[in-house]
This record gives structure tokens, sequence and C-alpha cells, in this order.
């Protein structure tokens, strides 16, 4: 395996009940290092540049107005097999059929409401990772 990295964002709903600090202690108990990390507040033009793979989909809207919501935590993780890792720490994207102990299942509410985000391949990493983070920024 080689070390591979991935994009945590800790969500507005989780910003909001104060779990950021459980969830990034969570991925460094899981092995991963924090190459950078800052919170900011995204405006709906950058959600929904971020999220333009779901333009079509009928919860796009949805989904940018919840992630303006409020302050999000952006984390760009490294490990080996960090992705999958990382989606198997997380847990299904419906908290109730997340498995117990997942961070969705601890700290999501519905499917829309679900604590996190992450990559779902290590190239949707790497392109999700240099939204936030410029190269110079990652240590």
């Amino acid at each position: 395996m080689s070390a591979q990295r991935t994009l945590c964002i800790v969500k507005p709903d989780a910003v909001e009940k104060k779990k950021q600090g459980a969830i990034i202690q969570r991925l460094l108990d899981e092995g991963f290092s924090i190459l950078g990390m800052r919170q900011v507040r995204l405006s709906r033009p950058q959600a929904e540049a971020f999220y333009a793979v779901h333009k079509e989909r009928p919860f796009f809207d949805e989904l940018c107005t919840f992630m303006t919501r409020g302050p999000v935590v952006a984390a760009a993780l490294e490990r080996d097999n960090a992705v999958q890792h990382y989606r198997d720490v997380i847990g299904a994207t419906d908290p109730a059929k997340a498995k117990e102990g997942t961070i969705r299942k601890l700290y999501g509410t519905d499917v829309g409401e679900n604590a996190v985000h992450g990559s779902d391949s290590q190239e949707n990493g790497l392109i999700e990772i240099s939204f936030f983070f410029a190269g110079c920024d990652l240590a």
C-alpha cells in the first residue's frame, strides 16, 4: 500500500453541534495525518462549484443551501488506503444505515445532514483537496 490523500469536510450540522473536535480526533486515532485544515464558510457559488458533479440531481439546491448554512471544517488527510479507510470510518451516507461506531452513525441526523463529506475516489480526493488548499498550504 502507498499513501493516498482524501478530503474530509465536517459539515455545518456537525460544526453546529460542536463535534468537529471529536471527528478530527477520531481521524487521528484512525492513523490519518492532517496535511492541512481550515474552517471556512462557503459562499453559494463556492458550494455550487464544489458540488457541480451533482448539478442535475434533485437534491443539488438543498445540498448547496445546507453547505452554506454555517461554517465547515475542511481537512486534507493522508494515510495508506486513505479513501477506502476514510469511507469505512464515516459509514453509509444515510446515518440510519451506517454501521455502529461510524462517524455518520454517531453524529449524522439523516441523508441530508450526515456530518461529513468524503471523497469517493483517489482522483476526486486530489481534485477536492485542491479546491480548499493550494499546494503550499499542505504540510
